[in-house]
């Protein structure tokens, strides 16, 4: 009797392993898919954005003028300087959190 409860205690142990296995990528699975959810929602806010950033250049570098490429490599220029800026303000954020 004593042998048979032993032999079921040594059964269950790795089941509960197992378990703790599948409980553990259930929510490593549900992370990954909310931080992809969210990178393709800030994907498309960014889209969005950047159309309308074009838009005003465009009226103030129409593309009929001169000033059309000028316009498009102020526009980049601009763009990445506030990327640069706000990078470097993330990493300070992280840093400070760690």
């Amino acid at each position: 009797m004593v042998k048979r409860i032993f032999k079921k205690i040594k059964r269950m142990q790795p089941m509960e392993g197992i378990q703790k296995e599948i409980r553990k990528t259930k929510e490593e699975f549900g992370k990954t898919i909310t931080t992809l959810l969210l990178g393709g929602f800030g994907l498309v806010a960014a889209l969005a954005w950047n159309d309308a950033i074009q838009t005003i250049f465009n009226e103030i570098f129409p593309k009929e003028s001169s000033g059309h490429i000028i316009g498009k490599f102020f526009y980049a220029t601009t763009i990445t300087v506030i990327i640069v800026i706000i990078s470097l303000q993330l990493k300070k954020i992280s840093e400070k959190q760690e």
